[in-house]
This record gives C-alpha cells, structure tokens and sequence, in this order.
C-alpha cells in the first residue's frame, strides 16, 4: 500500500510520519504543496505543524495549496485521509471536516501525552482498533480547542462521528472531541500524533494502531 503525506512550508511532523507509515509496512510517498499530483497513493495523512507559519490561522492558506485540489477530490470519491493536529485544521479549513479549532481554553501552547478512547471503529483510521480501546499519545498544539455549533456537536454524537475522545480534557474541547470524521467516515481529523510513537524507541508505538488501521480496511 502507497500512503502519501503532505509537505506544507513548515510542516515538522512530516518526517515523523513518513517514518511511521514505513514502521507500519507500508511504502511512504512524500507530496509536496506545489505539485497537484498525489502520485497515486492509496490513502493520504496531512500532517502536523504550522503550514505556512499559522499566518492568518492554522491551515487557513495551506487549503489553497495546488496539492489540495487532487487530494480534495480524493477526500470526495472516498479516499483515506487523515489530518494529524495541523492536518486536522487545514482538513477543516478546507471544509472536509466539520467544526473548527479554536484557541487552546488556557491560552498557552500544549505539549503533553493525554489519553484518548477510541469511540469508533467504523473508520479506515481506527478499523485496527478495539472500541473502547484507551491510548495514550502526544499532543502539541495552541489551537486544539474543537468547537461547532450545538447542531453540528449533535449530529456527530448521534451519527456515531467522534472518533477520538479525550479522558482527560487538555484543551477545552466541546464533549471532550480529540478526532471526527465526516458523513463518508473516510476523512478523519485527530489532534493527538500517532506518529510520534510509532516505535519503541519513542517510549511506546502505540500509534501505530491508529496508523496501520488503514492496512485493515484494505485487507492488507
């Protein structure tokens, strides 16, 4: 399986997850911003860090970049992708995603490892998962604070949307949302880094059970 990762000007965590999707066995291709060309990759992981220097807004210019039209469209016929952190506010940005990322409640920058529940299996991102299954993995974030409308929060309750929830709130979000996904539940947006611990030598893979879920829905 090909599995492509985006490359913004100031990405920083997309070395972290080329990494992680070659410790999951799967080939890593790297796609940079400026080329509209996913290269025929299987599934695709947007990144964390702080695309075009957070200007204006986290992922609020990188959603123009060339790269994003394909990748759109790939979103749209169903496509795997997941948005890591900066991943999840360009994903929002680009309205592949519902609600949006505020401004951490403490109004300082977090950099923690929190615990996480997986509320659903009926993604490409969490189909290796147990339901219910407790992880702890990385934050770090200043604008990890999701919010949406009290319509849109029910409506991602009810239809069974939030795929991760914080045990333990580190930034203030509505109903405690660590990921979503959208209607297709092929696009999934997470605020903690499965990538950052996807080796014992990072002190825990256990994000590799969030990454290598997309080998299962292939039946890799």
């Amino acid at each position: 399986m090909r599995i492509g990762v985006t490359v913004f000007p100031g990405s920083n965590c997309d070395r972290d997850a080329l990494y992680g999707v070659r410790q999951m066995g799967a080939d890593a291709v790297e796609l940079w911003h400026a080329d509209a060309d996913l290269k025929g990759v299987d599934a695709v992981i947007v990144p964390g860090g702080f695309s075009y220097g957070d200007y204006l807004r986290p992922g609020a210019i990188a959603r123009f970049a060339k790269v994003m039209g394909p990748l759109e469209e790939f979103a749209k016929d169903g496509g795997p992708v997941l948005g890591v952190c900066n991943g999840f506010q360009v994903l929002t940005e680009a309205h592949l995603l519902p609600g949006a990322l505020l401004r951490n409640t403490n109004m300082r920058f977090i950099c923690d490892r929190v615990r996480v529940r997986v509320e659903t299996v009926d993604t490409p991102w969490t189909a290796g998962c147990d339901p219910g299954e407790e992880l702890t993995l990385p934050v770090a974030h200043n604008e990890g604070n999701f919010f949406a409308d009290p319509e849109t929060l029910s409506r991602l309750e009810e239809e069974g949307r939030v795929v991760l929830r914080y045990l333990e709130n580190p930034n203030g979000s509505a109903n405690d949302i660590a990921g979503v996904c959208n209607e297709g539940r092929n696009v999934v947006g997470i605020m903690p880094h499965p990538e950052r611990v996807s080796d014992p030598a990072l002190g825990s893979d256990e994000g590799l059970s969030i990454l290598s879920s997309v080998l299962v829905g292939a039946g890799v």
